[in-house]
């Protein structure tokens, strides 16, 4: 696993986003975003559970996408065992399926995929992402957008976050960054996405964490960093 200071911000970022400040309001239940398959590597399946452990010694709950397949029934798991309330949201074509983890704290039947993913947003104070496919990056990126728009419901903007085991979402840094040196992004909203891969530092980053002042426009005299 990379040094959790380093993954912090990725290559040329500051780390000081993973000291932990008094929130303003605490964590009570994060979503998080992570793949319905295993990945090749156990760093995969050993950071997962390691995350739904630090939920439940931390007594944050749970919400997720409610099946038990791949990564997400082993976070689920771990999250139970760690004495998590754990609440799925499953859309009805995979309920149907039989994909639902039967031993949820509760769980949310809901019509597709976009209604799910607005119920976990209205639910979570903060966001994860751990290492998944299409789904996993698209929710986490939607995440990100709604919190730079200051559109999450309930709360303008909400902390989000990736568990960096591995250095899985190194290239994800770095194409954010490449997005910030062409002048489509301000560095503010880069360095938004917090990033360890010890669970524990990006849980107290996320509970400590304070939304960027600027706004995403960027004028032609105007640099990326402001």
């Amino acid at each position: 696993m990379g040094d959790p200071l380093h993954d912090a911000g990725g290559q040329g970022h500051p780390a000081p986003s993973l000291v932990s400040t008094p929130s303003q309001a605490p964590l009570q239940r994060v979503a998080v975003f992570c793949g319905s398959n295993f990945g090749h590597s156990s760093h995969y399946d050993e950071a997962t559970r390691a995350l739904g452990r630090a939920l439940g010694e931390r007594g944050i709950g749970l919400v997720y996408g409610g099946t038990h397949m791949g990564l997400m029934g082993v976070l689920a798991d771990a999250a139970l065992e760690a004495g998590a309330e754990v609440t799925g949201i499953i859309n009805r074509r995979l309920h149907d399926r039989g994909h639902l983890h039967t031993g949820l704290t509760r769980h949310e039947i809901v019509a597709d995929m976009r209604v799910r993913k607005a119920r976990m947003g209205e639910l979570a104070d903060a966001f994860i992402a751990l290492p998944g496919g299409l789904g996993t990056l698209e929710e986490l990126f939607e995440a990100a957008t709604l919190t730079q728009l200051g559109d999450h419901h309930g709360r303008a903007a909400k902390a989000c976050g990736a568990l960096n085991g591995g250095g899985f979402f190194d290239p994800m840094r770095a194409l954010l960054d490449r997005a910030v040196a062409e002048g489509f992004m301000k560095s503010a909203h880069n360095d938004m996405i917090v990033m360890s891969a010890d669970p524990h530092q990006l849980l107290d980053a996320l509970a400590g964490w304070q939304a960027p002042v600027v706004n995403k426009w960027i004028t032609p005299s105007q640099g990326t960093g402001s």
